[in-house]
């Protein structure tokens, strides 16, 4: 165990202090999977949330009533700081999690709503299994929704794929994503962050701005949002400009994620299209919304393609 780490994964529970209110969230020494722990990342999240309330996009006046689904919530932690400014949560993770998941989030809400005199503050969590992927499973929890986060959610190559299929159908045009990663594997990071950059704009939340004692060298914060479809001859008279996804994000002073040149500086040039997974369109009737992103995501892809 090093001594800089924030929690530790052989207790079977945690107490964890945030917006005010003591906390306690079981997890599982003995477990196999990874979601039955508390990872250092859930708690940066929520620390940067409480820091960083007072004003700004995320005081609970400006997040009141926002839909949030989290993404590989384990113990719940990320969706309580969420839940604590006012939104309505879903925390979702695999089958196997979801007992122990919903464990913490009946505990811990009915924990805050005994001792805490100004019910409306608290939002609302529930629970729910989402296999990343599966059609069905994203459709029972009715997207699209205002946030959509997640903190270590990609800890190996395979999974970028499947999330980012997951995220993009939970997504609408005004949908601000916030994302917590520690690097264990720079090849992962890497796939990772090209991905998002191809498909979000990319913000990284700078150190400054999280919680002085909560945070890490190898813990990042981004905030990003759905890129604007390439507009064309067809779609630019038909339909109304789409509002950048990623407003707001200066609020928090966030830094731009290096461009692609510059990680091409840094690690040699490789092919955008050879380092993205590929990407499979769902079946059926795509709506207005869903055909134009598509068509932005191949448009992108495309634009990597030299033809001789």
């Amino acid at each position: 165990m090093e001594a800089d780490r924030l929690n530790s994964p052989s207790t079977s529970v945690i107490t964890f202090e945030v917006l005010g209110h003591q906390l306690q969230f079981s997890q599982d020494p003995n477990s196999k999977h990874l979601g039955t722990t508390v990872w250092d990342t859930s708690m940066v999240f929520a620390k940067f949330l409480e820091k960083n309330c007072r004003k700004g996009r995320f005081c609970p006046s400006k997040l009141k009533g926002k839909r949030v689904i989290e993404l590989g919530a384990g113990c719940g932690v990320a969706g309580f700081g969420m839940a604590l400014l006012g939104c309505d949560v879903v925390s979702t993770d695999q089958i196997e999690v979801v007992p122990l998941l919903r464990r913490n989030v009946e505990r811990n809400t009915s924990w805050i709503m005994q001792m805490n005199s100004n019910a409306d503050s608290f939002g609302s969590i529930k629970v729910a299994e989402l296999d990343w992927g599966n059609e069905d499973h994203i459709k029972a929890v009715a997207p699209p929704f205002d946030y959509i986060i997640g903190t270590d959610v990609v800890y190996a190559e395979h999974l970028v794929e499947p999330l980012l299929q997951t995220i993009i159908a939970l997504s609408g045009p005004k949908t601000t994503i916030m994302l917590g990663h520690e690097i264990r594997s720079t090849s992962v990071h890497e796939q990772m962050l090209q991905t998002w950059k191809n498909f979000f704009d990319v913000k990284i939340v700078p150190k400054a701005k999280m919680d002085s004692k909560y945070q890490h060298p190898s813990i990042q914060l981004f905030i990003m949002g759905l890129k604007p479809p390439v507009v064309t001859a067809e779609n630019a008279i038909s339909t109304e400009k789409p509002e950048n996804v990623a407003r707001g994000i200066d609020e928090v002073e966030v830094e731009p994620s290096k461009t692609d040149q510059d990680k091409e500086h840094d690690h040699g040039s490789n092919s955008l299209v050879d380092d993205l997974p590929s990407t499979r369109l769902p079946d059926g009737k795509l709506s207005e919304w869903e055909a134009r992103r598509y068509g932005s995501m191949a448009a992108r892809l495309l634009r990597e393609v030299k033809i001789t």
